[in-house]
């Protein structure tokens, strides 16, 4: 019976959603200086709010919803990328690239920093104390990045369909395993392969390797 709490379905109806909401109140406050002077860096270095402005994401089930991240991009760049004539060419590369960009040149001076070291992520723990996200969990896509990344990879539709499954995450075994150097069909494989292990262990062990990632920046974009 305890190591129904621990593992599976037990462990993400009950302990997993406990540990979150204390975790991310918790990280919020610890986070609390570095969300403010990270605030102030962006509005100095460039126009814009503070938070971007970012197509909805799918989470668990399908159900879309609002992630909150500190901008790090030049102003309504999401939009541009995908009207903008003058993007043409860099959404190909984009959708190409698996919807990563190596060199982005809508990303702020103070955006490749805080990208570098998931600065921009904090504010998701706004997401997990909402419900809509995990602290550990598989990446939360784009709905066109899904559509069209199943169509170049048909081979992964099972996958996806098992990774929504579960509210996705900040961090996560993806996340942990080489960040946006891994293609769409291994990440999502990999994101597929915790679904089928969840554990309170699990969780610690990515929880755990987090932290070398963000100081390092290893795999970001």
């Amino acid at each position: 019976m305890l190591s129904y709490f621990f593992v599976g379905l037990g462990y993400q109806k009950y302990l997993k959603r406990l540990i979150d909401v204390v975790s991310a109140i918790s990280l919020f406050i610890l986070f609390s200086p570095i969300s403010l002077l990270g605030s102030i860096a962006i509005k100095i270095d460039s126009t814009g709010p503070v938070l971007a402005d970012v197509p909805e994401r799918v989470g668990q089930q399908g159900k879309r919803f609002k992630m909150y991240k500190f901008r790090s991009m030049i102003e309504n760049a999401h939009f541009m990328l995908r009207t903008d004539p003058k993007f043409k060419q860099l959404f190909e590369e984009y959708k190409k690239g698996s919807y990563k960009l190596k060199k982005d040149p809508r990303i702020t001076r103070i955006g490749k920093f805080i990208r570098k070291h998931s600065i921009d992520e904090i504010p998701q723990l706004l997401n997990v104390v909402k419900g809509e996200m995990s602290l550990v969990g598989p990446r939360a896509y784009y709905p066109d990045e899904l559509e069209n990344q199943q169509v170049e990879f048909p081979h992964t539709k099972v996958q996806v369909r098992k990774v929504l499954s579960v509210k996705p995450g900040i961090t996560g075994l993806w996340q942990v395993s080489g960040r946006s150097e891994i293609n769409f069909d291994k990440r999502i494989g990999i994101d597929a392969a915790y679904v089928d292990r969840i554990s309170l262990l699990e969780d610690l062990k990515i929880i755990l390797r987090t932290p070398i990632v963000m100081f390092t920046g290893k795999g970001a974009v």
